[in-house]
């Protein structure tokens, strides 16, 4: 089998806003080793986060044990709890240690995935992310977001409104959640084209 090739680090060192919907269709994929198959799922539902000016990023609370990460450089791993039970995948973002991040939200199984990706608590129990693969490196080993090997078929990308931010006031209306138009695996249906 031909080997993935990785997103660079320069394609997360830009604003969240504009990674976010260009991680569509990109392939996120699980290597565990000890003779467990590799696992593959294609983002279809992606979730933009700022920095610390927008209220419902973690950031806005400030640099902190569990948002370390996030102020680090881009193209890495910020993997946390919610609910004491649900864990969620981000990737860091920049320009430079911006502290932004996109919220993968849901995936369409490719390859060895058979439980439900529909959520960002379902889509890190089916492929194994919990809280170890915080800060791991996104470009390189058991954990990688590559370009597919053949280009998916064209797809509309809808906005809406982001999940379960609700505290942040005026912030939780804007249209930085996005999502494959139509696509079956997506959590919830988003607003516009």
């Amino acid at each position: 089998m031909a080997p993935m090739k990785p997103l660079p680090h320069s394609f997360y060192d830009r604003p969240a806003e504009d990674v976010a919907p260009e991680l569509l269709g990109k392939l996120l994929v699980r290597r565990e080793g000890g003779g467990k198959p590799r696992r593959m799922g294609r983002i279809v539902e992606a979730e933009a986060y700022l920095g610390p000016h927008d209220l419902a990023a973690h950031s806005s609370k400030g640099r902190t044990a569990r948002t370390e990460v996030m102020f680090g450089p881009p193209g890495y791993a910020y993997v946390y709890l919610i609910y004491g039970m649900h864990h969620c995948l981000n990737a860091v973002t920049g320009p430079g240690n911006h502290a932004s991040a996109v919220l993968l939200r849901a995936l369409e199984p490719v390859e060895n995935v058979e439980a439900s990706t529909s959520g960002p608590g379902r889509l890190c129990r089916a492929l194994n992310i919990d809280r170890t693969l915080n800060g791991h490196d996104l470009t390189r080993g058991g954990l990688i977001i590559a370009e597919p090997d053949d280009p998916a078929p064209a797809f509309d990308v809808v906005a809406g409104p982001r999940v379960g931010v609700d505290y942040a006031g005026d912030w939780a209306a804007r249209p930085y959640r996005f999502s494959i138009a139509g696509n079956r695996y997506v959590s919830r249906p988003s607003g516009r084209a």
